[in-house]
C-alpha cells in the first residue's frame, strides 16, 4: 500500500512548510518556510524523525483497518 505521511505548519492560515515522506524532505513555501526548509533538510536526524513517524503513525493505523 502507498502511504504518505505529511506535516505542515502553519501561521495566519497559510503554510509555512511542509514534511512529505513521498517527497522525503522538507519544503517551503514562504520566504520563512524556505529558509527553515533548508536548515532542516540539512540535518540528518530531523529527516530520520519525520521519516520514522510515517512507520509510527501511518502504517500501524493501516496494517490494523
Amino acid at each position: 500500500k502507498d502511504i504518505e505521511y505529511i506535516r505542515s505548519f502553519y501561521y495566519n492560515m497559510d503554510e509555512i512548510i511542509r514534511f512529505s515522506s513521498s517527497v522525503g524532505k522538507f519544503v517551503g513555501y514562504t520566504e520563512f518556510g524556505v529558509k527553515n526548509a533548508e536548515r532542516f533538510n540539512k540535518d540528518p536526524s530531523i529527516l530520520a524523525v519525520r521519516n520514522a513517524q510515517k512507520e509510527t503513525y501511518c502504517k500501524n493505523h493501516v496494517d490494523n483497518a
